[in-house]
């Protein structure tokens, strides 16, 4: 009887290590995206620096165009895991960008490392679904911070390079904060140095990082613009306002270092910008989490937040959908790119296909990511 009962017990703790290994190898399996015909090719980010090769750090470039005269922007989703409106918009460009001039280079998942794990203590779901014309489509919540696998320990101190800024030890796994990154440095630190080394060698004229944060953020529904990027970003604001978007323009603070818009802009020529959408899952005033948080967007503690004036941004019992989070990147960044022509007429950059905000608020998300091509 005992050797019966200690062969289920083995049997069981197999099937459950077995279950749990089969999750874990899932969450390094990248999610199948379906370019539009106006896709060009894919590259890894080893390309630009060779130590990455074979790595959770070797993530994907998605181009679109060619080198016609046109500039080149570069849009970084996934650079938070956390913040799924980022990366849900950088799919959307994928899906649906039709390049008429100029470059646009897509990378999805920025650090690909924390797509592949959630972050504890923080009872995010592991994964969310959207209905599309052709069935429902899964998607992995990830991390603000590269996955401990990858790099670990944390120190107590995060020195960051090159400026010599202390911040916070878990700081050392959050991309934005790695920035202009460092070639023989951690791993989040050679992600930060690849992705600086791709806007070099390909001579992007412009950068448009998209993030999401809490209702009692400070930066929040903002562009946050490198001093270079300042024109292009104000003829953005301008532009989102006159068609009913609020957004605040922010511009880079100077002593505030690791972030992508002050790194890339001080470190390259680009003209840095980074965009903030408005997140009740990023924030801690949230009750209880799940799937149905991240696409409605809804929280009554952030009802009550909203009531006695907790948040930075207005916010009722019908939340801030995932349509209106993306809907407010492709409308920003459509409306960085008008501002970029208007700066550099030379080096103009233009597309269609890509649906604008008032598209996605009628047809949902899941009309434009319908999984076929």
């Amino acid at each position: 009887m005992k050797s019966l009962l200690s062969t289920l017990l083995l049997l069981l703790v197999l099937s459950l290590c077995l279950v749990t290994g089969l999750g874990f190898r899932q969450g390094r399996v990248d999610e199948p995206l379906y370019p539009s015909p106006s896709f060009k090719r894919t590259a890894p980010l080893s390309n630009y620096f060779a130590q990455l090769k074979n790595t959770p750090g070797d993530t994907e470039i998605f181009e679109f165009g060619e080198q016609d005269g046109g500039g080149t922007v570069l849009v970084l989703g996934g650079t938070h895991c956390d913040e799924p409106a980022s990366y849900l918009a950088a799919y959307l460009l994928i899906e649906n960008l039709k390049l008429e001039r100029g470059r646009v280079l897509v990378v999805p998942r920025a650090n690909r490392s924390a797509l592949s794990h959630t972050t504890p203590g923080e009872a995010f779901p592991a994964s969310f679904e959207i209905e599309t014309a052709n069935g429902p489509r899964r998607f992995r919540m990830g991390s603000r911070y590269t996955n401990p696998l990858d790099q670990w320990p944390d120190p107590e101190v995060f020195v960051h390079y090159p400026s010599g800024q202390e911040l916070s030890g878990m700081d050392s796994r959050n991309l934005n904060r790695n920035y202009p990154g460092r070639a023989d440095g951690s791993f989040t630190q050679r992600v930060g140095h690849a992705l600086a080394e791709l806007v070099r060698v390909e001579n992007v004229d412009l950068v448009i990082d998209l993030h999401e944060a809490s209702l009692e953020y400070p930066v929040i529904n903002a562009i946050v613009a490198h001093e270079r990027a300042m024109d292009c970003a104000s003829i953005a604001v301008l532009e989102l306002q006159l068609e009913g978007l609020d957004f605040a323009l922010e511009p880079s603070p100077a002593n505030f270092h690791g972030l992508s818009h002050r790194e890339l802009g001080d470190h390259t020529a680009c003209m840095a910008t980074l965009m903030e959408s408005a997140n009740v899952i990023q924030g801690r005033l949230r009750g209880r989490t799940g799937a149905e948080t991240i696409l409605k967007g809804q929280d009554p503690m952030y009802v009550r937040a909203a009531e006695i004036e907790m948040t930075r941004v207005p916010y009722t019992e019908d939340g801030i959908p995932l349509e209106v989070r993306v809907g407010r990147h492709i409308e920003g960044v459509a409306k960085l790119i008008s501002g970029f022509n208007q700066v550099k007429p030379e080096r103009a950059i233009t597309y269609a296909g890509v649906p604008g905000y008032s598209d996605l608020q009628k047809n949902g998300l899941g009309h434009y990511l319908s999984g076929t091509k």
